[in-house]
């Protein structure tokens, strides 16, 4: 997209904002909708951020991404994900989709679902759309990709598993955390940056993006192949091996628990798990 900047979402009064960070600041530049509606124009603004007005701290960080936006995952896009599930490598990217409601921010508290004992976390690089694609080629839908955040697809696997079907299990309540966006030319090549999962301080995966069987700007041409892209579309481009409902002895995530998701040139994402009472849907 051209433009070297970090980008976060917050609420002002009730408005979502999308505001640049620098250090421990934050500079508002738009409404999140009106940042989507010319991100272009948007990014200019925010290329001539120098400082911050806002305290990072202070505010209720919301995700950067339209309420609008469409969330798309992928399944099995490691090697050794699929391997420790005794599956065969796909052939194409296994997209399921995600409602934009379950998305999160850094910081935020994720709820256990009612009756759920096998909350798995997922570290996943997410790739944010800055531009409306249909039927792109692999240039095209690199180039259309506005920046990368982490995230986490928190799956509630005894929902997942009880039927063929995943929509449940994989939308749970605020199961989707994502983090800051930083953007694509800032991040550069994506090959050998780490990613990595940590459950109360402990590494739980830990993996290189160049693993990764289908790169981002291959899974966003491919989607864009079937359906229109849109400016603050949504794409979870997978998990490494050693998510808990896999490893032995099986660990699933608590209420008290804190996850934390860490991708070399882009950021950390901090989230805790707790009762559902205590949290609102």
């Amino acid at each position: 997209m051209g433009d070297r900047v970090r980008l976060t979402g917050f609420d002002h009064n009730g408005t979502t904002m999308m505001g640049v960070v620098i250090g421990d600041r934050v500079e508002p530049v738009s409404s999140v909708s009106d940042f989507y509606s010319d991100v272009e124009g948007a990014l200019a603004s925010a290329r001539a951020v120098t400082g911050g007005s806002l305290r990072l701290g202070s505010l209720e960080q919301l995700p950067p991404v339209p309420a609008t936006a469409k969330v798309l995952c992928v399944g099995l896009n490691y090697r050794a994900h699929a391997a420790e599930g005794g599956r065969e490598v796909p052939s194409h990217p296994n997209i399921f989709a995600r409602w934009a409601s379950t998305l999160v921010a850094d910081g935020a508290a994720i709820p256990l679902p009612v009756g759920e004992p096998r909350l798995d976390y997922e570290a996943e690089l997410v790739a944010v759309i800055g531009r409306e694609l249909h039927g792109a080629d692999r240039a095209t839908a690199g180039g259309g990709i506005l920046g990368y955040a982490c995230g986490n697809d928190v799956t509630a696997r005894g929902y997942q598993q009880r039927t063929p079907q995943w929509a449940l299990g994989k939308n749970a309540d605020r199961s989707a955390p994502i983090g800051t966006i930083v953007t694509a030319d800032e991040v550069g090549d994506l090959g050998g940056l780490e990613i990595a999962c940590r459950l109360n301080g402990q590494e739980m995966q830990r993996s290189s993006l160049d693993r990764m069987i289908f790169p981002p700007d291959e899974i966003v041409a491919y989607v864009s192949g079937c359906l229109t892209l849109k400016p603050g579309d949504v794409v979870f481009t997978g998990t490494p091996e050693g998510v808990g409902f896999r490893r032995s002895p099986q660990v699933f995530m608590q209420d008290g628990d804190v996850v934390e998701v860490e991708i070399d040139r882009i950021g950390k994402l901090r989230n805790r798990i707790a009762d559902r009472l205590s949290v609102a849907p």
